[in-house]
């Protein structure tokens, strides 16, 4: 398991417990009968830093990209599929006209 990995559960984690406080908050006001007019201001703080180390780790868990050769076998298409059940014709464009003579008038 790499740093990236766990830098990206810790973020979930702190998502979740963001998540959480902010629940926990509004049962809070619920019972003090106060309105809610946002989470409070270590909520967002927390918030904010989940979202970053999410971040941070989804760009660098995957790891660094391979080149695309352009003149590779392995790239071209050869054939298309032979399997023709998903292949729809009949659908409902045909019941658009084909021209269209519609003019403005102002």
């Amino acid at each position: 398991m790499g740093i990236g990995v766990t830098v990206g559960v810790l973020g979930v984690l702190t998502l979740f417990h963001s998540a959480y406080s902010t629940i926990q908050y509004r049962s809070l006001l619920k019972i003090t009968e106060e309105d809610f007019s946002g989470p409070p201001l270590n909520v967002v703080v927390e918030l904010l830093g989940g979202l970053v180390l999410c971040m941070w780790a989804a760009l660098t868990v995957p790891g660094k990209f391979k080149s695309i050769l352009p003149h590779s076998d392995e790239n071209r298409v050869v054939a298309l599929p032979t399997n023709t059940d998903y292949m729809i014709f009949n659908h409902r464009g045909r019941a658009f006209p084909l021209e269209t003579d519609f003019k403005l008038t102002i």
